[in-house]
C-alpha cells in the first residue's frame, strides 16, 4: 500500500499563504505531520502560482526536504516545473503526477521518465477525454501501458489512475472503477494502482463514510495506492483494519498500532 499525503497544494488557504509568506515553518509541519500519520510520499503541487510555479516548487521542494526524508511525487501540468521539482529530489525515488495519453501531454513528460526513473502515475485518459466505462478505460490504460513499456518503464513504476468520477451524477461510476480494476490486475497483474477517493462522494452527504467504504471495496479488488489526507485518522483507520482483514498486515502489528494510538476510539463510539 503506498500512502500518497495530499496536504501540500496551494489549492488550499493555508498552503497558499504559507507559499505567498515563505513561511517555512508551517509547511515543515504539514510535511512532518503527514510522515508521522503514515504517509511513504509526499504530494507538491503549486499550480495555482501559474506565474512562479517554478520557483515556488523549487522552494516547496527544498522547505520540505529539510524536515523530512521521504519521496516526494511532483505535481504540475507543466513539464518545466515537473523537471525542476525533480532536478531538486533527494530521497528516494520521486513519482511523477501525472502523464496520460494525451499526445502532447505524453511527449512532453516522457523524456523526464528516462532521465530521472520516477515512478509515474498514468492517468486513464486520452484526448477523447475521460473513458466512462471499464472497457474504454481499459482500451486507454493498454495504449498507456503499451508506450510506458516501450520507453523502458518497469511494471512496478507504473500507477494507474482509473479516474474516479461522482456517482450523484453518473449511477455506474463506483462500479466501472471496480470492474476496471478487476481488469487490470487480470491482464497486467505486476502494475500499480493510484487514485483519489472524493471524487466518488461529491455532491452528497456524509462524504467521509462513502468515501471509506469505496476505498475498501477497491482495495479489495487489488487498489494499492492512494493520494489522500494521512492525517484523517478515520481514513487511515479504516485502511489499517481493511489490510489486516486482507491478510496484508503481518501479526496485525499495523492495526494494533493504531489501537494503541487511538485511532479507532472515536469510530467505536459510533458502533
Amino acid at each position: 500500500m503506498l500512502i500518497v499525503g495530499e496536504l501540500i497544494n496551494s489549492s488550499r488557504k493555508a498552503i497558499s499563504d504559507s507559499v505567498d509568506n515563505r513561511d517555512a515553518h508551517y509547511i515543515k509541519k504539514t510535511a512532518f505531520e503527514q510522515v508521522e500519520a503514515g504517509a511513504n510520499y509526499l504530494d507538491v503541487n503549486c499550480g495555482t502560482k501559474v506565474f512562479e510555479e517554478k520557483e515556488t516548487m523549487e522552494w516547496l521542494i527544498n522547505t520540505i526536504q529539510e524536515a523530512v526524508q521521504v519521496p516526494l511525487c511532483i505535481d504540475s501540468p507543466n513539464p518545466e516545473v515537473l523537471e525542476a521539482g525533480l532536478a531538486l529530489c533527494k530521497y528516494g525515488q520521486p513519482m511523477i503526477n501525472s502523464i496520460t495519453d494525451e499526445k502532447e501531454r505524453f511527449e512532453a513528460i516522457s523524456p523526464l521518465l528516462a532521465k530521472y526513473k520516477a515512478k509515474i502515475v498514468a492517468l486513464c485518459m486520452d484526448d477523447e477525454g475521460v473513458p466512462e466505462t471499464a472497457a474504454d478505460r481499459m482500451r486507454v490504460l493498454k495504449s498507456l501501458y503499451d508506450k510506458l513499456r516501450s520507453i523502458g518503464v518497469p511494471d512496478q513504476d507504473m500507477y494507474f489512475d482509473p479516474l474516479v468520477k461522482p456517482i450523484s451524477s453518473i449511477e455506474a461510476a463506483g462500479i466501472e472503477v471496480l470492474e476496471t480494476i478487476r481488469a487490470v490486475k487480470k491482464a497486467y497483474p505486476n502494475v500499480h494502482f493510484m487514485c483519489g477517493l472524493s471524487n466518488v462522494s461529491y455532491g452528497l452527504p456524509n462524504r467521509k463514510i462513502l468515501n471509506r467504504i469505496f476505498m475498501v471495496q477497491t482495495m479489495t479488488l487489488g487498489m494499492d495506492g492512494y493520494i489522500l489526507n494521512p492525517t484523517d485518522r478515520g481514513m487511515m483507520g479504516t485502511i489499517f483494519a481493511a489490510q489486516a482483514l486482507m491478510g496484508q498486515d503481518l501479526y496485525c502489528m499495523n492495526y494494533l498500532s493504531a489501537h494503541r494510538a487511538g485511532v479507532y476510539e472515536e469510530l467505536s463510539k459510533n458502533l
